[in-house]
């Protein structure tokens, strides 16, 4: 097995290296003073790194890769960032590189310097059999504080993503934060199956008509009905139905809206409770029942109160029905605890964070607060971690760790993970 990358940045970064005794391919003496900044996008790996090589202190960039010949792979030579490259840091050296002026860039050569034992567990870590996570039969080797810590931090990289989703939808609707939140429910009650006809739906509407049909529920349940593609079956002998049909008609030529074709909505693999009728006629309820919905969930600060402003059930025909053809026992069809956890944790949480951010005053920690409460999901993927000897109490270790599988564990991005870095630190990896 070849080093990645990533086990330089590793190496480099937490200067696992014999410090004393660096030096270039040339026999120049090597002295880090700072090894920069991490650059994780575009350019070279390390920013504003300070060297010293031979008697000289440089200031610059420090670009990395396994083969000194990767400079040319990746079109290095043709591009303006790398101008400014101070030091080569790779494992195999096999070719000069140039500057533009024809100097030869310094060239350091890790794998002289580098610990065999950190080498061997790098290996042991990344090469093994296939596993579901490359530390399984490891894992976890944090203590408590370390783990806690931890996962706070991977799941505020994932809220950070989730933010900057709903910024670019708040940038679409001209900072209309009403109106962002309509389609990020919309896109919650459609839940994983439904929800992009849901979400796509949403955004085909002004929110300024859902705001004026909301004072008649009837009206504004046949609205998202239609929008949503449940008026479009054929053979359906319900007055209920025609009654919805016609008013949808009716509303599209009062609003002017142009009906748009929709992907077929899922009910197969689904839950009679969260049949797309079921949560469409839910969400009819919850715009009927609460104006300026957006405004007062930014005044909430308690899980009680989301609750309580979000615990709504479908109207009188759907308490006998899941779909428009079929009679079935009454009963009430309330949204669950639940279902609205769903809500709060992949719509109603980021929005506030992203609201509070626009405002200036980032209140994180009221978040992580409400996470803390708030039940573990459950899924397959929880299910494994469960599995690891590890106590798995909310929502924010819940989501913390969905992180961690797809953007470490999946990715094996072992080296950037704490969890990694604390085994290349074992006597002894795997027993």
């Amino acid at each position: 097995m070849t080093v990645r990358e990533d086990f330089l940045y590793y190496l480099w970064k937490f200067r696992k290296l014999h410090l004393q005794k660096l030096q270039t391919t040339k026999g120049e003496p090597v002295e880090i003073i700072n090894t920069g900044t991490h650059n994780y996008h575009a350019g070279p790996d390390f920013f504003n790194a300070r060297l010293k090589i031979g008697k000289q202190i440089w200031a610059g960039n420090v670009e990395m890769h396994v083969n000194s010949s990767d400079w040319f792979v990746h079109n290095h030579e043709n591009d303006t960032n790398y101008d400014n490259v101070i030091l080569h840091v790779v494992w195999n050296h096999d070719i000069e590189i140039h500057r533009k002026d024809n100097s030869i860039i310094p060239t350091l050569v890790l794998k002289k310097y580098s610990n065999p034992t950190i080498l061997q567990r790098y290996k042991s870590l990344l090469n093994v059999p296939k596993q579901w996570i490359s530390c399984e039969v490891a894992f976890p080797v944090l203590n408590h504080f370390e783990l806690e810590n931890w996962l706070e931090r991977v799941y505020i990289e994932r809220l950070e993503t989730k933010a900057s989703e709903v910024e670019e939808l708040v940038k679409k609707t001209e900072y209309d934060w009403e109106a962002v939140l309509f389609r990020l429910l919309a896109r919650g009650f459609g839940l994983k199956l439904n929800s992009d006809v849901f979400f796509d739906a949403a955004c085909s509407v002004d929110f300024s008509t859902i705001r004026k049909l909301s004072a008649k529920r009837g009206s504004l349940e046949a609205f998202l009905f239609g929008i949503f593609g449940l008026l479009s079956q054929e053979a359906v002998q319900e007055k209920y139905y025609e009654e919805l049909q016609q008013e949808f008609k009716y509303l599209c030529h009062k609003f002017q809206y142009q009906k748009k074709a929709v992907l077929p909505l899922q009910f197969f693999r689904t839950r009679p409770a969260n049949f797309p009728t079921i949560r469409a006629s839910q969400l009819a309820t919850l715009y009927h029942h609460q104006s300026n919905l957006f405004s007062k969930i930014v005044a909430t600060t308690t899980l009680e109160q989301l609750y309580n402003l979000l615990q709504v059930e479908t109207s009188t025909f759907w308490q006998t029905h899941y779909t428009f053809d079929k009679h079935s026992p009454k009963r009430i069809k309330k949204v669950s605890k639940k279902f609205i956890d769903v809500l709060l944790i992949n719509s109603i949480l980021p929005l506030k964070y992203c609201y509070s951010k626009y405002l200036g005053k980032p209140n994180i920690e009221n978040l992580l607060s409400l996470l803390r409460i708030i039940e573990p999901e459950s899924n397959s993927i929880i299910q494994k971690f469960n599995t690891k000897d590890m106590t798995i109490e909310n929502a924010l270790h819940t989501q913390a760790l969905l992180e961690l599988k797809k953007n470490y564990c999946d990715k094996q991005q072992c080296l950037e993970c704490a969890i990694g870095n604390k085994l290349l630190k074992q006597d002894e990896i795997f027993m």
